[in-house]
């Protein structure tokens, strides 16, 4: 059974799962945001790719041989940009709520080009 195969939702992935997979290399996190929301705060294996810039992106997508997982900030033009992946035919999900629901899970993220990473919600202050 892959990675992918082992979370339902109608090609969705829980923020945790898209992390997971994104850290360890079993997949490839795209951030579709526009550039200003991109540096506010991504996930930190997230590439930028804004959503008007896929189509030309999809060959080298395709190319990495890797399940690929969108996000934006609530789910919903990553789940445009999954359609667009999957009709281009490659193994896209959709990352569940968006950076919203990473950061509400207490997920890492990091500022600018990969700068500094933030504590999500859920993470305990450093003394």
């Amino acid at each position: 059974m892959g990675f992918l195969s082992r979370f339902t939702g109608a090609g969705q992935l829980t923020p945790a799962a898209a992390a997971a997979g994104a850290a360890d290399g079993t997949l490839v996190l795209v951030d579709v945001r526009e550039t200003g929301e991109f540096t506010a705060g991504h996930a930190p294996q997230a590439r930028h790719m804004p959503l008007g810039q896929l189509a030309a992106g999809l060959d080298g997508l395709r190319d990495e041989g890797r399940p690929v997982a969108f996000v934006c900030h609530s789910g919903a033009r990553s789940a445009r940009a999954t359609r667009q992946a999957r009709a281009a035919g490659i193994d896209a999900r959709n990352v569940r709520g968006g950076m919203a629901a990473w950061g509400r899970a207490g997920l890492p993220t990091a500022t600018g080009d990969g700068g500094p990473r933030r504590r999500g919600r859920r993470d305990p202050p450093s003394r």
